[in-house]
């Protein structure tokens, strides 16, 4: 396969070595697994967490005589995946057998897509930052195909003293290879990239992107070259299943090979494992080729054919996507783009989001949910899945802040009563007295009250006015924080005789 920069070199994405600048190349295989009940080629169960060798069928263990059946909902994931990422979907495909030994594959060779696989190119628009001002920079990473294959089975080496043992549970799962063009260029790139495909996958309801869980990891290829130079020899860092462990992997990785380059040595193309206990990636085997797996069609499997009114029946049911759904928030509810990133950025919480808005101001609750609800989130270790406060709850809220019945103190602290006992938001607030003071003349009294007992802060805010927050300050101290805060400005300011 030719490689093609697409990109051209950016002083800022330079990595400066003894003897001058370098730069990252570096291109992802995404291994995904498929959400599906049962397996690629079997009806064997693909639930996680199963006593070892709990889901293996015949054909899983490779048994004489047991032929691969396709799974039809895979082929189906594989389309819905390959519209989300603005991708050819070939309407032929092959399935190849590629060879190799290893313990926990039974066949000898793995099923996979070689020269025909079911998805082609496409693109994901990247959003990497924000950075120190805020602001987001979008790229675009190009999809260089997306082909289904099984996954193959588990050694366990930690079970006893002298021995290996395999568990089969994975062996035929399957697994959405998608392979990008080597289009990126530092590590916060890499990880925004997989960060998006993640986000996107997950809205598909493809995969559900659980990378602690093995259902989505990354081989990352790693070369380094002179700014718009030729290419440099690739190393490939298998089975990295972290976005924080990929960023960590790509640093050393290319800090490594400039070293060896600037010391007069060459990179041997190789496989490399991430290990995080270290920081560091180390020498696995020497990197394969094609024609090392001697990929031939399977001969147990027709090519996979179908037309265009099935991919066009499956794109007319896709979700709204990430992209799509944050333009949508920027232009009808006037969110800011560091905003709308944020709520999209998780389909939960972008869902829970859209509850809370519905019908209310949208920058107003952005604001609640970023952050107080995922900030508590956040200190609390939980996920907006289940988060204490729900949206119909937290809407309240907002409902009491825009008709004046609460201040937005008292709303912290009515959120806080939602968030540890529960309860409907309008009925605390009536059995609590937590309704905020609009009553002029008790507020009237309450400042006259506090400029009476400090004369000589008077005199420094008719010279000083900003001095009047000082006021202000100490008269929703004085009343509980309940009078209504701009009613309160505004008599300080009559009373102190400034604008």
């Amino acid at each position: 396969m030719t490689l093609i920069d697409t990109r051209t070199p950016d002083a800022k994405r330079l990595i400066s070595g003894a003897t001058g600048d370098w730069e990252i190349i570096i291109g992802l295989e995404v291994h995904a697994q498929v959400t599906s009940q049962a397996k690629l080629f079997s009806g064997a169960s693909t639930a996680f967490g199963a006593p070892p060798n709990a889901n293996v069928s015949l054909v899983d263990a490779a048994m004489p005589g047991m032929l691969p059946v396709i799974n039809e909902e895979c082929v189906k994931q594989a389309i819905r995946t390959g519209l989300g990422l603005k991708a050819a979907i070939n309407h032929k495909s092959v399935f190849d057998r590629k060879n190799y030994f290893y313990p926990d594959l039974p066949q000898g060779y793995q099923i996979s897509q070689f020269k025909q696989p079911i998805v082609g190119e496409g693109k994901v628009i990247v959003s990497v930052g924000p950075d120190r001002q805020g602001e987001f920079e979008d790229i675009e990473v190009g999809i260089e195909r997306l082909h289904l294959e099984q996954d193959a089975g588990k050694s366990m080496h930690d079970q006893h003293a002298t021995m290996s043992y395999v568990d089969l549970n994975r062996s035929g799962v399957a697994l959405m290879e998608i392979v990008s063009k080597p289009d990126m260029r530092s590590a916060d790139e890499a990880k925004a990239y997989v960060t998006k495909l993640r986000t996107i996958v997950r809205y598909l309801g493809t995969c559900d992107g659980n990378m602690d869980e093995g259902s989505l990891r990354a081989d990352v290829n790693v070369s380094v070259r002179r700014p718009g130079g030729e290419f440099g020899t690739r190393c490939e860092i298998k089975n990295v299943n972290s976005i924080r462990f990929i960023g960590q992997a790509i640093d050393y990785e290319a800090r490594r090979q400039i070293a060896i380059l600037e010391d007069g040595g060459k990179i041997d193309q190789e496989t490399r494992l991430f290990d995080p206990n270290k920081g560091e990636t180390r020498s696995m085997r020497s990197k394969e080729e094609a024609h090392d797996y001697r990929y031939f069609p399977d001969p147990d499997l027709l090519p996979l054919e179908f037309d265009q009114a099935y991919v066009d029946a499956l794109a007319k049911d896709l979700p709204e996507l990430p992209d799509a759904k944050k333009a949508r928030l920027i232009s009808s509810l006037g969110l800011s783009t560091y905003d709308a990133s944020i709520l999209v950025s998780e389909k939960a919480v972008a869902d829970y989001f859209e509850k809370v808005a519905a019908g209310r101001d949208g920058k107003l609750a952005a604001n609640w949910v970023i952050n107080d609800l995922l900030g508590a989130l956040n200190r609390a270790g939980k996920g907006i899945e289940n988060a204490p406060v729900s949206p119909d709850q937290l809407g309240a809220v907002i409902d009491l802040i825009k008709e004046g019945t609460i201040s937005g103190k008292i709303a912290k602290d009515l959120f806080e009563i939602v968030w540890s006992e529960g309860g409907d938001p309008r009925q605390l607030v009536e059995s609590r007295g937590m309704k905020q003071v609009t009553d002029t003349g008790a507020i009237e009294k309450a400042v006259d009250e506090v400029i009476s007992a400090n004369p000589d802060k008077v005199e420094q805010a008719r010279a000083k006015p900003s001095m009047a927050g000082w006021f202000v300050g100490q008269v929703m101290k004085a009343t509980g924080g309940k009078a209504n805060p701009q009613a309160v400005n505004d008599l300080v300011k009559a009373k102190l005789g400034i604008e």
